[in-house]
């Protein structure tokens, strides 16, 4: 009976360990999960958006791999009974300049062949009565889901086929001996055949516990999170985007409405002080020192601390932070805000300052790597799995 170990129950590892049941039902599947409860991290931190993959490049993994899983996520959550919404968002144009960025999106996510259209400003307030541009690009195909209910559905179903969950088991190190891979635990060691890396915020350091010299280093960023009041949450109907700048590396703040009706504002993206930093209190000096000493690091900083200081500014403003909100519905005000929690990103940057624009997965003697899966990576969960488990049968 052929053993895999998957290292991390976030959505990807359990997707992963899902498809591994389908695909190969004799086998023995087991995850192994250093919290005491699935999706802990970049899971259940996320924003709950079911991307249709406009902002990727055309042929990249990102791209393929997220088109195909806004449909297949949708189809998961329908067949299960986990609350699922297509709720289409805006990308909306909030001055003239930002107009040829707006067009460049439209031919992109006609490229990756998505439902999308132009719209004036008069047709985007049909969809957001509030919201002020001067043309949006409005996309069908993207949803709204709770990815951590899926994690709990992906887990229950890895477990009915056979196959174990094992929380509070950290990774201490992953060695081969004698053609199998031995995964030394705090519960002991797993041997198996075979091993999937999907430990998001520390899959770097897995790989070099395997002594593979990742091609990127993994650096937390947090995105931090406010919400709109009860009482005002009928300002925005469904999803509202900024157009990003290609300057930067992240999207910018906007407007979500959860699944539960909840509206999120944000995320914006300061340095976290701590792999697991979801507060400015968290400091880990160990994790400071594992990316202060990246030269990756340094040379994203020089090329972006204009917009790092931007960031900055804005986490420690609600003042700022409104005003960026209020850039695309002008109804809002500091007022109506009120704090909400923070995610952490397992950003790969590689030594030259460039940022992992694309799924990042590593295959080698019987080990798969997952060295980047950021957003839209719960979005394209399955469809990473998919992908994770035909290298494993190559």
């Amino acid at each position: 009976m052929t053993h895999y170990v998957v290292i991390g129950a976030g959505i990807v590892g359990l997707a992963t360990a899902h498809r591994l049941t389908l695909d190969h039902p004799a086998a023995e599947v087991t995850v192994l999960e250093k919290e005491q409860q699935v999706g802990a991290h970049q899971t259940g931190h996320n924003s709950g958006v079911i991307h249709a993959g406009v902002y990727y490049a055309p042929g990249s993994l990102k791209a393929r791999l997220c088109r195909a899983g806004s449909q297949s996520m949708v189809d998961f959550c329908t067949v299960h009974g986990i609350p699922v919404k297509v709720c289409g968002k805006l990308i909306v144009a909030t001055e003239e300049g930002e107009l040829p960025r707006l067009h460049a999106l439209y031919e992109r996510a006609l490229a990756n062949g998505l439902p999308v259209r132009m719209i004036t400003p008069a047709q985007a307030r049909e969809y957001e009565p509030e919201v002020s541009c001067v043309a949006a690009l409005h996309v069908a195909s993207t949803g709204i889901v709770d990815f951590g209910a899926v994690c709990t559905v992906l887990a229950g179903l890895v477990e009915k086929a056979g196959g174990q969950v094992r929380l509070g088991t950290r990774v201490t190190g992953l060695r081969q001996h004698g053609g199998r891979q031995v995964v030394q635990t705090t519960a002991g060691d797993v041997v198996a055949d075979a091993v999937v890396n999907c430990a998001g915020l520390h899959a770097d350091r897995v790989a070099r516990m395997a002594g593979i010299d990742p091609p990127a280093r993994i650096v937390p960023f947090r995105g931090e999170y406010l919400q709109l009041r009860a009482d005002r949450r009928h300002l925005v109907r469904g999803l509202i985007y900024p157009v990003p700048d290609p300057r930067f590396p992240f999207l910018g703040v906007h407007l979500t409405r959860m699944i539960d009706g909840s509206v999120h504002a944000g995320p914006n993206a300061v340095l976290a002080l701590a792999r697991e930093g979801y507060r400015w209190g968290r400091v880990k000096p160990a994790d400071i020192a594992d990316f202060a000493g990246y030269p990756g690091l340094w040379r994203l900083a020089r090329r972006h601390y204009r917009y790092g200081f931007g960031e900055v500014r804005r986490s420690l403003s609600k003042r700022r932070f409104a005003a960026s909100l209020a850039r695309l519905v002008p109804s809002i005000t500091v007022a109506d805000l009120e704090p909400c929690g923070a995610g952490v990103r397992a950003q790969a940057i590689r030594p030259n300052g460039d940022l992992v624009d694309d799924f990042l997965i590593v295959n080698r003697d019987r080990q798969v790597h997952v060295l980047n899966a950021p957003s839209p990576a719960a979005t394209s969960s399955l469809e990473i799995a998919k992908h994770i488990v035909a290298q494993l049968s190559a």
